[in-house]
Order: C-alpha cells, then structure tokens, then sequence
C-alpha cells in the first residue's frame, strides 16, 4: 500500500497509514525493510526511513547490500550527505561491503549538491581512487566531478591527471567513455589560470574539430586568459565570435572581458560593453560594478565612479566588501576620506558593516605617505563608536609596519596615543592619533 501511495505522489496518506502501521505494532522483516526503506527514500520521507532502519535494529534484521544502498540513495536524494558517508563507511568496515551502486549513489550525490571543496572533494577523489582499485566502472559524471574539483582547488596537475585516464580508458575499453563539454571546460580552464594559455587554445580548437558542444565555460576561461595576457583582440573575437556560435553570454562571461578592457586602460571601452551587457538583458553583477568603480578610480575619473555606484545601490545590488574597498580606497586617494566615511556610515542602517572597510582606508593611506589623513580618520572612526580604540590603534601599528614606517608604528606602540589619556584642567580626554605627526 505504501508503495503505491509512494508512486503517486500521496504523502499525507502515505503518513497516516504508516502511522496505523506503527501503532499496531507490526513485526519487521528483511523483505518489508527494503521495501519501505525503498519507498521513503524515493519519496524524500527520511524521518520515517530512519524509523525503519531503527526498526531493524530492534528485531534483529540484518541489513543487506541491497538495504544499504536504497537506504544511502534515500539520504542523497534527501541531501543528508553526511549521514550517507557515515553509512558508506559502516560498509566498508563491515560485512556488507560497498558495490558499483553505492559508489555511484555517493557520486550523484556530490554532483547534485554541488560540493566540490573541502570534505566533500577528499570522499569523492576517495571515492574515485577506491573504483578505480576495485576495477568499477566509473562514470562520466564522477570524472568532470574529480576534475572540476580538483582544478577549482589548485590542483590542475592532478585534475589533467584524472583527464588524461580518462581518455585513455575511454581509448582501450571502448565502453563510450567519451571527455563532455563539462570535462573540457574545467581542463581549459584550469590551464589558463595556470598561465598554460597556448595549451588552453590547442585543446579549444580540438574541442572546434571534434564537435564537442561549446559552452560559455570554455570561453569565459579563455576570454580571461588571453584579456589577462593583454591579448585584447583575440578576448574580444571570441566573445563576438559566441554570438555566432549561438552560445549565451553570461554575467561571468561580461565581467572578464570587462576585466581585461579597464585592466589594460579601456575603460571607456569596458563601458561600452557594459551598456551592452544590460541592453541584451545580461544580469549587472556586483562584481560588474566593482571592476568599473576600480577602473575609473585608477584614471581619477572620480565622479564617475561615484555614479557607477550610485547606480549599483539603485539597482538594488548589495555592497561586497571587494566594492566597498574599491570605493573606499579610492576616495581616500583622491583626497576624500570624509566623503568615504560618510559613504560608509550610510551602509549601516541598510544592515551593511563592513569591518575591513575603514581598515582597508587606513593601509592605503599610511601606503600613500598620508599620515595625518590616517591618523585623522583614526579618530574619527573612534569618535563614531565604530570600533574600540584599542583595536584601532592595532592598526594602524600594522598599516604604519606594512608602509615601511617603522619609526612611527614603534612610537606609537610605545605611546599612549590612541587608547591612554590626559588631562586638561579637571578634563580627562584620550589622546588623539593626530598628536603622532603634531609632535
């Protein structure tokens, strides 16, 4: 009955019958355990699947291979990843060791979630290592999973590694083990950032002769690479050369030509294909506005700058640190830091404190050789209760370090500038940063 229910979808029924189940106190055994577990688990119904496992327990049914893995496919589709590898790993150190299915379970999960770094990378490349010494066949997906993730970590060499078994099995099994689009992008991607650009465009061309379908990952990564080699004709042909190819240009794809062109001084063309980006309807990113700010800054187009991000506040895009460093530092620069911080206070009340913002203000300008604005903006950070003095003091101790100022980073950890006090008359007021450069 329940399996029935499970197929049409009826969960409300499905829970009062399994209820009633309960309440008579039914006996359990090894067929109806994989049943129900089989059901629930297809059904997303984890709560009463674990109740069933529990239920096992209690009368001594012995869970098979087949038990485990509708149990381990239950909690991937559910997404309870981490109970899905703690089962994982009773199998492999118990009787009931793990097969194909349950490799492939794991590895579905992995793709479906999204979990590439960390914990999550080290189970799958496990995973992938354990197949492979086994003889299991291993899956398309479970390749571009290795591959991205190793790549997205830093680690190209062992993700072409992965890539280069991969046509080889595909070579002498010849069991349709065929690179997807999604393999090659990480590949040209990860060559690219590993300055390996020549290499990058050999493969892109082989992915051209083969037919391999050709994704905005492959050139986006490109487009980045050659704009980050300061080849800008060949960034901007291939991103025409999308359009022909009937491939859509993401925000991604936008922003790394935009990168290239304000990098390399065109910002004016960077703000061309800016105005393109959202007549075609292309999502304006916060990372979009961001390298702009940056770029307009750099060639003192201030007000510009500060109408860029104007715009971005419009338009409902909230602030990252990386944009509130670029307006900040940038201000500070031009000689406005009272500008920055007023900019900066009206951030709060929209629920934006960026703690490395004023942080930020202070090494650009001990950096510059402007002390006294440093120090002026000490204070006033002080005076707003923006931060306790002490941490203030700390520093800007660090940003005179890091300018190559020791001499006043030393007096000043040796004074009591910034956290002690004086007296004037019968008033005890701090001593201000100011006094750093006075005296």
């Amino acid at each position: 009955m329940i399996e029935v229910l499970c197929s049409e979808g009826d969960f409300d029924r499905i829970k009062l019958v399994f209820d009633e189940f309960k309440s008579e106190g039914f006996l359990m055994n090894a067929s109806a355990a994989n049943s129900l577990i089989r059901s629930f688990g297809s059904g997303g119904m984890v709560e009463e699947l674990l109740w069933i496992w529990r239920k096992m327990k209690d009368n001594g049914v012995e869970p098979s291979l087949y038990t485990y893995n509708f149990l381990m496919n239950g909690l991937v589709n559910s997404m309870f990843l981490e109970s899905a590898e703690k089962v994982f790993e009773v199998m492999e150190n118990g009787k009931v060791k793990p097969d194909v299915v349950t490799f492939n379970t794991m590895i579905k999960g992995y793709c479906k979630s999204g979990l590439l770094f960390g914990g999550g990378l080290r189970f799958c490349v496990k995973l992938y290592n354990e197949m492979q010494d086994k003889g299991l066949d291993i899956p398309s997906h479970a390749y571009s999973l290795v591959i991205g993730g190793l790549c997205k970590e830093g680690k190209s060499m062992e993700g072409y590694a992965v890539f280069r078994e991969y046509g080889h099995r595909g070579m002498i099994q010849n069991e349709g083990f065929e690179p997807d689009e999604v393999t090659y992008g990480v590949i040209v991607n990860s060559l690219c950032k590993s300055g390996r650009l020549e290499e990058a465009l050999q493969w892109f061309e082989y992915c051209k002769r083969n037919n391999v379908a050709m994704n905005v990952v492959l050139y986006s990564s490109l487009i980045d690479g050659l704009g980050k080699a300061g080849r800008l004709e060949e960034a901007e042909k291939l991103f025409e050369e999308m359009v022909e190819k009937q491939c859509p240009r993401d925000s991604y794809c936008y922003n790394v030509l935009i990168d290239a062109l304000a990098k390399n001084g065109k910002v004016d063309e960077a703000l061309v294909v800016f105005k393109k980006m959202e007549d075609e309807g292309c999502d304006q990113t916060v990372y979009t506005f961001t390298i702009l700010i940056n770029g307009l800054f750099k060639e003192h187009r201030n007000e510009e700058a500060l109408k860029l991000w104007d715009l971005m506040i419009d338009k409902g895009i909230t602030p990252t640190a990386a944009s509130c460093r670029a307006l900040a530092t940038g201000l500070c620069l031009s000689g406005k830091v009272a500008r920055a911080c007023k900019i900066l206070d009206e951030l709060a009340p929209m629920g934006i404190v960026l703690e490395t913002a004023f942080e930020d203000m202070m090494n650009v300008l001990c950096k510059a050789g402007r002390i006294a604005e440093a120090c002026k903006l000490a204070d006033g950070v002080i005076d707003r209760g923006r931060e306790i003095p002490g941490r203030v003091r700390t520093i800007m101790i660090n940003s005179l370090r890091k300018a190559g100022n020791a001499d006043l980073a030393m007096k000043l950890m040796h004074s009591k500038i910034g956290i002690g006090y004086h007296r004037m008359r019968s008033v005890k007021k701090r001593v201000k940063f100011r006094t750093l450069v006075e005296s």
